[in-house]
């Protein structure tokens, strides 16, 4: 048992009312959380996060789960917090995520409900909750590219005329996001953290949101990490969340066109970031299971560059990192 599970249950029994309780690993992240499911002689269950503080902010997670539960969002409850240990403990939304329960049944129907919460999330948006998600941020998550994927993983460097072609994409990239509506922005609003439960969906994993552009997190659902959709139902997901964020008078576009392409640059923005990331966690910290789908993101990458002549160079670019 190591130290830090052994703090957690001494901690457990104070909240929980005594040390007639089960733990078991729950889930881990690619961060330094881990949870674990916790559950009472009554069988009532809960979900202890352990995030060692020196790593983690648990007082932001915390912050975050109070406005999407005020927004009407199915986030956990916090019944117990000790920041100073670095523990929480949570309302437990069950065992099923959306990406083991999607499959072409019922994922109209769950996608459904994931745009819905998200629209309730965006209209709560209030000025000075969150981080803004501006230039400089946007820029730190681009670097992620060049750093970790193509200096660690693939071992190149650019030449002066592909850091030029990078630089361009980067500063089009930045000014697209931008020039968006600003709201709330869960940050990682995917399959993966996102709970099968009543209501639905369960969200979890939010405790980096910022406020920023408005085509995030519908980004982020329908381009996923770990689960790829045809191009129809990308669009018609994107149509729907659309027309709802519209019905909720949400600033989005007036031109669907106009807020495809913003949506799908803005993809593109998360794309290279996750690539780095990706990179980053194979090589800095041994998890070689996310490198398995960096083929995903660099297809993502490509069918956005084939789609619009700003971008052509990055699909060049890809090419000669590639060859």
């Amino acid at each position: 048992m190591d130290q830090r599970l052994a703090a957690l249950r001494r901690w457990l029994a104070g909240p929980l009312g005594g040390p007639a309780f089960s733990i078991a690993p729950a889930s881990a992240d690619a961060s330094f959380r881990r949870y674990f499911r916790v559950t009472r002689a009554d069988a009532r269950s809960f979900i202890a996060m352990d995030a060692p503080p020196e790593h983690e902010d648990s007082a932001a997670f915390v912050r975050v789960a109070q406005l999407l539960r005020a927004a009407g969002v199915n986030a956990p409850a916090v019944h117990a917090q000790d920041l100073g240990q670095g523990f929480l403990l949570l309302t437990d939304l069950g065992t099923v995520t959306y990406l083991d329960a999607l499959n072409d049944d019922n994922a109209d129907r769950l996608m459904r409900d994931a745009i819905a919460a998200l629209v309730k999330w965006q209209l709560a948006t209030r000025a000075g909750m969150l981080p803004p998600y501006d230039e400089a941020l946007l820029r730190r998550e681009l670097a992620l590219f060049p750093d970790w994927y193509v200096g660690r993983h693939l071992g190149r460097e650019f030449s002066a005329a592909q850091r030029a072609s990078w630089d361009g994409l980067c500063a089009a990239l930045v000014a697209s996001a931008l020039a968006q509506p600003q709201v709330y922005v869960h940050r990682d609003y995917m399959p993966r953290n996102l709970m099968r439960c009543e209501p639905n969906p369960g969200v979890l994993d939010f405790q980096d949101a910022v406020v920023g552009p408005l085509t995030y997190d519908i980004a982020s659902l329908t381009r996923d990490a770990f689960v790829s959709w045809d191009e129809a139902r990308v669009l018609d997901w994107s149509a729907r969340y659309w027309e709802d964020a519209r019905h909720a008078r949400l600033p989005v576009a007036a031109d669907f066109a106009e807020f495809w392409r913003a949506q799908e640059w803005m993809g593109l923005q998360r794309h290279l970031k996750v690539l780095g990331i990706f990179a980053r966690l194979t090589c800095r910290d041994g998890k070689q299971k996310y490198l398995a789908d960096t083929p995903r993101f660099l297809g993502y990458a490509r069918a956005a560059a084939a789609r619009y002549g700003a971008l052509a160079p990055l699909a060049r670019l890809l090419d000669e990192l590639h060859a």
